[in-house]
């Protein structure tokens, strides 16, 4: 079994030497070190800093989110909420406390970075899967994502590239985006109460299957509930965390800020270590560009693609302006050593017990069992989406809920060996089939941003105009792939709301 693992983790390597940077010893060669921040810049640019511009804006629609177009559809807060529970997890958690251990403080200054550029990517990418969205096998339900634009926006020519990226997210939310979220629940339950790692991956298991195999609508409403509770308790904490440390916040912000340019460091290695880090634990952990929010941001029922655009980055924004922060808050006003010794999860616990008290160790553990066991319900409906653009038969279905479970199952097992080396392999894992997802998404939105600012020039038009809620019709734009039965409104609907009502 171990020597498996050792080949397993010299291929894993390989592969993020490609996507993550360390082709020829340069730490930022490779695809996603020098892509993704170019390419949320350029989306910044494109849509004229919609992120800081309209920021009021985004919160206004988010609070009209809640509201059902249909009674049988998934509400635009539900996709949110699904996404939410996705992003949501060991990232902000294990994911900022495995980004500090490797990469310094500075490694969340490019964390927020990441995410201040991500938010642009994210209304882009989910403005395309609503625009190529088809309707779902449920009534009041659609289906969409990076495969489907993909396929729609760039043509047959493109397929191998649609086919490459499903594969790649049934790979990565599927199997090892688990593994890695089951992993961590194992690790913070038996420290916090001892329980028996493995017996702790067959309950997550049994859980997890009973809520997922009820569909969108179930995972949705489940996730609407237990995200926004779960988020707001653990923000509250980090608040009374900061305000009990008022004095030693700009001793924090220092040492990010100075750790983050390489002003305490050795030499351009170290520096690129800080860089890398940041962004790879960054993207795990807000998926911003990665092409795994399209999927179920595709599922929602609005009037306006880029209404979920919107939507879709106030979560980019809420997970790690706010989560991650509040995570990096935690350890850093901590006396905990952050020589490595500590890991993941556990050295999240040991900062909040050093602050708190003991108590700390479990308040970490039960944040953990929402924010993981939500993320794992939402990743099997990402890979079943593209299970679905794959084969879209029940044998293709059933075999990946095996393997889904076992992933889950792999996750705990790794917890119980106690192994150093292969925790880090299961995050290597993660990393490699989340940069080879992202790489294919990057291209695939670049390639298709023209047909993304159209669509949200169209919306900002009719916002000029005083449109409170602009509606899309296909009918105006001549966008090749577009299904004329999601975006053909009816002739009342699509009149400004105070022509509305008038027959």
């Amino acid at each position: 079994m171990q020597a498996f693992l050792d080949l397993f983790g010299a291929v894993v390597s390989a592969g993020n030497q490609i996507t993550w940077g360390g082709l020829g010893g340069v730490w930022w060669l490779g695809i996603l070190i020098a892509a993704l921040l170019p390419a949320g810049i350029y989306f910044t640019v494109c849509t004229g800093f919609v992120q800081i511009r309209a920021f009021g804006h985004m919160l206004r629609v988010m609070a009209r989110s809640f509201r059902k177009e249909r009674d049988d559809c998934v509400s635009s807060f539900e996709a949110f909420a699904t996404s939410a529970a996705a992003r949501v997890g060991t990232g902000n958690i294990a994911g900022v406390a495995v980004a500090i251990t490797a990469g310094g403080p500075g490694a969340v200054f490019w964390m927020w970075m990441v995410a201040l550029v991500g938010m642009a990517t994210s209304l882009i990418e989910n403005t395309l899967a609503q625009t190529f969205k088809e309707p779902g096998d449920e009534p009041g339900t659609f289906r969409g994502g990076p495969a489907y634009y993909i396929d729609k926006g760039l043509g047959k020519k493109w397929k191998w590239l649609s086919v490459l990226f499903s594969v790649f997210l049934v790979i990565c939310f599927g199997f090892f985006f688990n593994a890695v979220q089951a992993n961590a629940m194992a690790d913070a339950i038996n420290a916090a109460w001892g329980v028996h790692p493995l017996l702790i991956g067959v309950v997550i298991a049994v859980l997890a299957g009973m809520i997922v195999f009820g569909g969108i609508h179930s995972i949705g409403r489940f996730a609407g509930i237990v995200v926004p509770v779960m988020a707001l308790f653990y923000i509250v904490i980090a608040l009374v965390i900061v305000v009990m440390n008022i004095d030693r916040l700009p001793e924090v912000f220092a040492l990010i800020l100075g750790n983050a340019f390489g002003a305490q460091e050795a030499g351009a290695g170290a520096f690129g270590a800080v860089v890398a880090n940041g962004i790879k634990r960054g993207l795990f952990s807000n998926e911003a560009g990665m092409g795994s929010s399209p999927n179920v941001g595709a599922a929602a029922d609005v009037k306006h693609p880029v209404v979920q655009g919107y939507v879709q980055m106030a979560s980019v924004f809420l997970d790690t302006m706010m989560i991650c922060t509040a995570t990096a808050a935690i350890i850093l006003l901590s006396d905990v050593e952050l020589s490595g010794a500590v890991e993941g999860v556990t050295l999240t616990q040991s900062a909040l017990a050093s602050i708190l008290g003991p108590w700390g160790n479990s308040f970490v553990a039960v944040a953990l069992l929402f924010f993981a066991f939500t993320s794992i319900i939402a990743n099997y409906y990402y890979a079943e989406t593209n299970i679905f653009y794959l084969w879209h038969t029940r044998t293709s279905i059933f075999c990946y809920r095996v393997l889904y479970i076992g992933f889950i199952l792999f996750g705990a097992w790794v917890a119980y060996t106690g192994s150093s080396g292969n925790f880090a392999l299961l995050w290597n894992m993660a990393d490699m089939s989340m940069g080879f997802m992202a790489s294919a998404n990057l291209l695939a939105i670049l390639l298709l941003s023209g047909v993304a600012l159209k669509v949200f020039s169209d919306y900002e038009e009719q916002r000029s105009r005083g449109i409170n809620e602009p509606v899309f019709d296909a009918r105006r734009y001549d966008i090749p792939g577009i299904d004329p039965s999601v975006w053909t409104p009816s002739e009342n609907t699509a009149k400004p709301p105070s022509e509305q009502g008038t027959k």
